[in-house]
């Protein structure tokens, strides 16, 4: 069995581990193009799904309401989750 060893870069608020890198992670899958590892996450389903329930966790200024309308379009072949729709939900 081969052994892998990556870094991956968490942020620590206070004594809890809050974030880590998505970049990290992909660097290890990619890491030529680690962008076209995270682009493919972000259209998919579940890790919009994810993502939401990370930011009604941890985001107070989350808008539930427009995640909404962009969750029942996760996972469909023309979706793409654009910084614009990030702005738009008040993710963090």
């Amino acid at each position: 069995m081969t052994e892998y060893k990556i870094e991956i870069t968490l942020l620590i608020r206070g004594t809890d581990y809050d974030f880590l890198s998505l970049s990290d992670i992909a660097k290890y899958k990619n890491a030529d193009y680690p962008s076209e590892v995270i682009q493919n996450w972000m259209r998919n389903g579940s890790t919009v799904e994810f993502l939401g329930l990370w930011e009604r966790i941890h985001n107070p200024n989350f808008n539930y309401l427009e995640f909404e309308v962009i969750n029942r379009e996760a996972g469909r072949n023309h979706f793409m989750y654009s910084l614009r729709a990030i702005a738009a939900i008040g993710a963090t």
